[in-house]
């Protein structure tokens, strides 16, 4: 079968413009620069210890702050150096920051550091950063940036506020139980696809229990499931999504959670690409549609390529506008049902867009 006659694949969404790139430095056992003694210099001295640099602090007056963090330091060592900075301290940083009451003082400082490539963030004045800090919503190692480009920080704060409540606090535990895991299931003797149905398991099951601290008897329980299913890990999967005509803000969960785990999507002419926008970048997204078809049947080759990836091990999600009912028949229904014979099973989900 040509599926080149079937369809035709949909590139990916161009991003659009970026007030600011969002970067995550390692700085584990680095040197950095901190110029300032105020409180201010303080919290930064203090966020770039938890990131486990080696701070160095210049400044002829030192706030009680700062004291306090640098002799109570919350990962990395904070070194107090009670005089002003000097050019030669910024050979060899990886980062420096600045605060500064005067402005000619900030500029010089960024004129320094630049001088010896350093990037250079200075503390109320973004145009003369290199870089910014944003809001931290910190689950570490899961840890969330937000930040408005120094137009709104007090939204940020506003939007960091609300995923605290939004992120149960074990998270932190299940993201460190992952990170200590993966070297275990790497050395596991998995298959890649195993590997992954391991991890998308470990994820279902974090989900489900973020109230609970993750155990060996987790992992343990986790890596027999996978190596339980055998080949049948090496399968692929199909479900079915009818999305309905309405906002993709309307997505369930599960028609959510399909597509981030999705290889490949099919889907319609009518469903709504901001649909598309929650799949992973990397699936490939397909577009069926009766104009593209060289003959009739149109159902029965959907089917077909559905089948024909799924035994390939690819994990398939058809997308299909639906009807406003949103109830799984007509083509969904039969398309589910064609393709069920695919190990290890075809599936349903009705979204509530379509609803």
């Amino acid at each position: 079968m040509n599926f080149s006659r079937m369809t035709c694949e949909a590139r990916p969404g161009r991003i659009g413009p970026l007030a600011i790139l969002p970067v995550f430095l390692v700085l584990d056992g680095k040197r950095v620069v901190v110029a300032g003694g105020s409180a201010a210099a303080a919290w930064k001295a203090e966020l770039l210890s938890a990131a486990g640099a080696r701070v160095d602090v210049f400044a002829s007056e030192i706030s009680a702050e700062l004291r306090a963090v640098a002799a109570d330091p919350p990962r990395g060592t904070i070194a107090v150096h009670e005089r002003a900075w000097a050019t030669h301290d910024l050979n060899g940083a990886a980062v420096a920051v600045g605060a500064f009451e005067e402005d000619v003082d900030a500029a010089a400082f960024v004129q320094a550091a630049r001088a010896a490539a350093v990037p250079v963030n200075v503390v109320d004045g973004p145009a003369l950063c290199d870089f910014a800090f944003g809001a931290i919503v910190n689950r570490s190692p899961l840890v969330i940036g937000i930040s408005t480009d120094g137009a709104a920080p007090v939204f940020a704060q506003a939007i960091r506020a609300k995923l605290e409540a939004l992120l149960p606090r074990r998270f932190a535990a299940w993201a460190a139980a992952a990170q200590s895991w993966r070297a275990a299931v790497k050395a596991s003797g998995l298959s890649y696809a195993a590997r992954r149905k391991f991890w998308q398991r470990f994820t279902a099951h974090a989900m489900r229990h973020t109230d609970g601290e993750p155990s060996q008897a987790d992992f343990d329980g986790l890596l027999a499931e996978a190596k339980g299913q055998g080949a049948v890990a090496e399968y692929g999967s199909v479900t079915v999504v009818e999305v309905g005509l309405r906002d993709a803000d309307l997505l369930t969960l599960r028609a959510v959670r399909a597509l981030q785990l999705a290889d490949v999507i099919l889907f319609d002419e009518r469903v709504s690409h901001d649909v598309l926008d929650f799949a992973r970048r990397e699936a490939r997204k397909l577009l069926v549609t009766r104009g593209g078809f060289r003959h009739s049947g149109e159902t029965d080759d959907v089917d077909a390529l559905m089948t024909g990836l799924a035994k390939k091990g690819k994990h398939v999600v058809r997308l299909t506008g639906g009807e406003p009912s949103g109830s799984l028949h007509g083509k969904a229904a039969e398309e589910t049902a064609a393709s069920s014979a695919v190990a290890p099973a075809a599936s349903a989900v009705r979204s509530e867009a379509a609803a």
